[in-house]
Formats: C-alpha cells, sequence, structure tokens
C-alpha cells in the first residue's frame, strides 16, 4: 500500500522522486524518504508527509541522477525515521524501498543475526535490505541484480522493490510479486513507480511488470527477467493520463473534486456503450465471453470495501432483471476458505486500483477452478485488467481520494450495462422496459449535476450533527448497499462510529441505540419500499431520534416527519443507487471537515491496499 518512485537518466532526480512522491501520497502517508546517488548513496527520510521530507533534505546535498523513493502507509513498525524507506543495509551497499510484507521475515532475521547483522528498524524491508547485501557480499563475482534475484527466492510473501547498490552507481533494480510496479520508457532515461500517477507528464509509454519480473535500469538500457533468471517477453502499453486530473484544480479537496466529478464519469462510463436510440447496450470486453455469461448457472461477485458494496447492487440487478442467481463475497473471506466454484459459474471481480491484493487471489482461485473470471476495474494494465478472462473498464478517471467516490457510481453504472445486456440476451426482460432503463440511465448524469446544487444545504445540516459520536444508515431494496456505503464513508474520513442496516432490521437490534442524540439517515425515496420505509421513520421519531431523509423531489410527506430533507430527482427505483449515494458522500465531507479531518488522507487508510 505504500508508494514507490525512481528515476535514471540525465536529469536532477530529486525533484523528480517529490512530485511523485507527491502524486503518490495517496497510497501512503506516514513517513517518506529518498535515496540518490550523489557521488556516494545518500538516504534521507523523514515521519511524516512529504512535504515534512521537503523540508527536512532544504539546504542539503540532494544532487544526482539516480534515484528512488517512497511514501509508507505502516504495516511493519509504527510510523517513525527509523522505520521510513528507504531502508539501508548494515554495511551501507544497499538501499531498498518496499512496498508488501516479507511473511517470514522473523525467521530470515533470526538467520541473519547468526551471520552478524543488526537491525536498526522494526520493518521487515531492513531485514530484505541485508539479505541482499549478504548475498552480494559472499562472492566478488555477484552482481546487484543476482543478489537480488538471489534474495527473492529466499523470500515469502508480497513485494514491490527499488534497489540501488553502493558499489554499482549506475544501476536501478526493480522486481515485482503481488504488488505493483510500472516502468516508464524515456529518452534515455527510466522512471518507477507503483502507478502510473507520478509518469504522466515524462512518457506515455510503460511496461507493467509481472509478478516475479526483475527490471534492471541503466543510463544506456535496460533488460528484462524474471526471479529464475530466464528472459521475460517485452510489452510496451500506452497510458492516457492528463496531468490536470492529478490536481485539485478549484477545489479544497480531491474528495470534493471527485464528487463533483461523478456526473461526468458516469457519462463517460456509458459513453459509446449505449445506443442513440436506447435499443442496444455494446460491451466490447465482453463480447467474446458473453455465451458464457449467458449461460451462467451462476454469478459470484467479489470485492472489498466501496466495491463490495456495488457489488451488493448488481446482485440485485442481476437478479430481478437477468434472473441469475449471483451471490456477493468479500474478497478476503471469499480466498480463505473453500468455496464451491463450478466450471459454469462466471466471477466477477471489482476493483478501483486492480491490484487489491485480496481480490487478485480470489481471482487466482477461481481460474484455479475452471470458472469464467471478469473484471471491472478503473485502471488500464492493471493486474486485474490483465489477468481475466474478460472485463469492462470504467472510466472514472484518477481517484486521489482515498475514500472512493467516483469509482463507486462508476463501477455501478458498470454493473448495471451487464445487468440489462445480460436481461436482454437472455430474453427475461420487457422490451419496452430495457429501452426505459436505458434512458434513464442516460439521463443520470444531469440529475446529478441538480444534486450538487444542494451542496450548501447539505453542509448546513453537517453543521447540526458533526459533534454526534454515533450514526445510523437505513435503506431498503436497492438502497441498502447505499445506506452501507454512505455509512462508510463518514467512518473513513470523519472517524464517527456509523452503521449501516436494511432499514427492515431496525427493530430486530439497531433501534436500541436510538435517543435524542443520535442522527439516522435514511435513505427513503419513492418505490415500492416507500411506505415502509416512512413506517421504520415514525419508528426512529416516536423515541426521539433525529432522521436526516433522502426524498424524491416533491415529497411534502417526509419534510413534516424527517429532521432534514435533501431532495434527489425522481429516478427508475433501480438506478437511484447512482443518485442517492452523492449527498451520503457530501454529508461525510462536510461532517469531516468540520471535525478537522483531512477528508483525502485519512487516518490509518491508504487508496489502494496491495497487502493482506
Amino acid at each position: 500500500m505504500c508508494g514507490i518512485v525512481g528515476y535514471i537518466g540525465n536529469r536532477e532526480a530529486y525533484p523528480i522522486l517529490i512530485n511523485g512522491l507527491k502524486r503518490l501520497e495517496y497510497r501512503g502517508y506516514d513517513s517518506a524518504g529518498v535515496a540518490l546517488f550523489n557521488g556516494s548513496l545518500e538516504n534521507f527520510k523523514k515521519k511524516g508527509k512529504v512535504s515534512d521530507l521537503e523540508a527536512f533534505v532544504a539546504g542539503k546535498n540532494h544532487g544526482g541522477n539516480i534515484g528512488i523513493g517512497h511514501t509508507r502507509w505502516a504495516t511493519h513498525g509504527e510510523p517513525s525515521d527509523g522505520n521510513a524507506h528507504p531502508h539501508t543495509s548494515m554495511n551501507g551497499v544497499f538501499s531498498v524501498v518496499h512496498n508488501g510484507i516479507i511473511e517470514n521475515y522473523a525467521r530470515l532475521k533470526n538467520d541473519l543475526s547468526k551471520h552478524g547483522y543488526r537491525f536498526y528498524s522494526e520493518t521487515d524491508t531492513e531485514v530484505l535490505a541485508n539479505l541482499i547485501e549478504y548475498f552480494y557480499l559472499q562472492n566478488e563475482e555477484m552482481t546487484s541484480e543476482a543478489a537480488v534475484q538471489l534474495a527473492l527466492s529466499k523470500v515469502v510473501g508480497a513485494y514491490g522493490i527499488a534497489v540501488l547498490c553502493k558499489r554499482e552507481n549506475d544501476k536501478i533494480v526493480v522486481a515485482r510479486k503481488g504488488s505493483p510496479l510500472v516502468v516508464g520508457l524515456g529518452n534515455n532515461e527510466y522512471f518507477i513507480a507503483s502507478d502510473a500517477s507520478p509518469i504522466a507528464g515524462y512518457t506515455s509509454q510503460v511496461i507493467y511488470l509481472n509478478d516475479e519480473d526483475i527490471a534492471i535500469l541503466q543510463h544506456d538500457g535496460f533488460t528484462l527477467k524474471n526471479v529464475q533468471n530466464n528472459p521475460v517477453s517485452l510489452k510496451i502499453s500506452n497510458i492516457d493520463l492528463e496531468i490536470g486530473n492529478l490536481d485539485k484544480g478549484d477545489f479544497d479537496y480531491f474528495m470534493l473534486k471527485e464528487i463533483y466529478e461523478q456526473p461526468l464519469t458516469i457519462e463517460e462510463t456509458f459513453r459509446g456503450r449505449l445506443q442513440n436510440d436506447y435499443s442496444e447496450i455494446v460491451l466490447g470486453g465482453l463480447l467474446d465471453i458473453f455465451p458464457k455469461l449467458e449461460a451462467a448457472e451462476r454469478i459470484i461477485i467479489i470485492g472489498c470495501g466501496t466495491s463490495w458494496h456495488a457489488g451488493l447492487i448488481g446482485e440485485y440487478l442481476i437478479e430481478e432483471y437477468a434472473q441469475v442467481p449471483v451471490e456477493v463475497e468479500y474478497a478476503s473471506e471469499f480466498r480463505y476458505r473453500k468455496p464451491i466454484i463450478r466450471s459454469k459459474d462466471v466471477v466477477i471481480l471489482i476493483s478501483q486500483s486492480g491490484e487489491t491484493a485480496d481480490t487478485l487471489a480470489a481471482l487466482h482461485l477461481a481460474k484455479s477452478k475452471g470458472a469464467t473470471v471478469l473484471g471491472i476495474c478503473n485502471v488500464v494494465g492493471s493486474s486485474l485488467a490483465r489477468e481475466t478472462d474478460a472485463g469492462v473498464y470504467t472510466h472514472a478517471g484518477v481517484e486521489i481520494g482515498v475514500a472512493s467516490t467516483k469509482a463507486f457510481t462508476a463501477q455501478v453504472t458498470v454493473l448495471t450495462m451487464i445487468a440489462l445486456k445480460l436481461a436482454k440476451q437472455k430474453g427475461t426482460i420487457d422490451l419496452k422496459e430495457y429501452e426505459t432503463l436505458v434512458k434513464e440511465l442516460s439521463e443520470i448524469p444531469e440529475k446529478g449535476r441538480l444534486i450538487l446544487e444542494s451542496n450548501e444545504k447539505i453542509k448546513q445540516i453537517a453543521e447540526k450533527y458533526y459533534e454526534a459520536t454515533n450514526a445510523l444508515y437505513l435503506g431498503r431494496g436497492y438502497l441498502f448497499p447505499v445506506a452501507l456505503e454512505g455509512a462508510l464513508k463518514l467512518k473513513e474520513i470523519s472517524y464517527v462510529h456509523a452503521e449501516g442496516y436494511a432499514a427492515g432490521e431496525m427493530k430486530h437490534g439497531p433501534i436500541a441505540l436510538v435517543d435524542d442524540n443520535l442522527p439516522v439517515v435514511v435513505v427513503a425515496p419513492q418505490d415500492a419500499y416507500y411506505e415502509k420505509v416512512v413506517s421504520n421513520i415514525q419508528e426512529v421519531k416516536a423515541r426521539k431520534g433525529n432522521v436526516i431523509a433522502i426524498v424524491t423531489e416533491g415529497d411534502t410527506g417526509l419534510k413534516e416527519l424527517a429532521n432534514d430533507v435533501i431532495e434527489i430527482p425522481k429516478s427508475h427505483p433501480a438506478l437511484a443507487p447512482l443518485l442517492a449515494v452523492i449527498p451520503l458522500q457530501l454529508l461525510a465531507y462536510h461532517i469531516a471537515l468540520l471535525k478537522g479531518c483531512n477528508v483525502d488522507q485519512p487516518r490509518n487508510l491508504a487508496k489502494s491496499v496491495t497487502v493482506e
């Protein structure tokens, strides 16, 4: 979950590393550091954000045109200067940055201690740095890449690493297994990063490393092989990433920018996929495997966090319209139990980054059982995109805010299109209803823009409730997963304990929490569940709870019953999640700001969970 950046070429490395770390800071922000060849191998690292590292390095000699950098999300050892990366081997021969977890680090550390190695941090990465050095010093003919290969052959776990060797000052060695790394190709220069965001602006050509790949980057060229020292075929990909997407623009925070981008990103996700006469949905990425999707006896949807919530909405859509049984699984649970997976099952994996460790492990398990495996992700060239049988990209653009917003609505948009396309192919939906739904989907972006005009009102509601220490979110049907997502957003960025519940379950426990201090957010647009949700609201009001209701525009009944209402435009019930979630995102955003929280970088969280 940490961010890695590196550079070798003719430019000064330090500015490239610092700018890259700033763009990667959403991946980890408890400490940061750089290692540079500057006549000698120099390490600079500091607890805190990249700006703290900048202040620490200011005035020091940080020249040189080779370097690696790292921004950290702690897995081993608390945030501190000593635990920050890069880590230097005991004799100062190697500097290493690492994303991932070395599971057998304790045994390796014990073995190295017997050979006189001492350790100065609590990290598994320092063990890896010393292991590389140990092998390197055993043989005068040993190269740094050979030492890295030997060390990695002894390692159990996940890694994305970049390595500098003091005795070979024209080389960076990088390797990956289970943790993403991309190499950017420039004009007699190379860039390294955990994802494409730091590389944008320098090059459009990249190589995505596969598991157990090792790349040796030098001024005069590069070599690609694997841990077993076998050559690897080279595949160069193009990235299309606008620098402007990496800036906040006129917004104070990336999260608010990304909330406001949702009408556009929903539109981009269905652009070119909805026929102008609403008669057809075209999903080119699924074309070759669609017969298998039609023949599926069961669909399993797998994701983590927000992607899991999107999957729940997908379950409701696919079962209602395509009449196929669907199960939705947490990737972290699915991978560790013994699920029944059959060859006629279709497994859909959802991940914004396409690099979520648990989701990729679930992918490998599903493939090993012979299932057809599909992906829904936002990052072109990601592991999920490369390893699935087929899939559909969302077109949300880069999402920097740790709390996912536009990725969620883009995922739901894709799942809606899959459900409707499948239903039409199977003949389980009336053609008129199909065209009505497709037409209404095309109208969602404009309705989303209308909701954003309520931002100031939502801020005023947040001012009434931001001091609450608990919150309850309720919804039914398609809006139950939205309640879960709303509660998650509040927890993630404001640190308020919030729970999402199916409204019909309130009487089976959660109603005990209701008092005059508890805000209860009820997602209550006019649909088939409306009267039952009104009854739930009355039950909350009878116990002096404070009700914030998300209602259909023009609903006067709930205006009188609820303490506060936020209106959303009328839509088809199956599409209501795409609208109802927006005010919940804004409510969480404003509460977090009022509590003084950093909404883009909430404590203890990182954007891309590439470790278990």
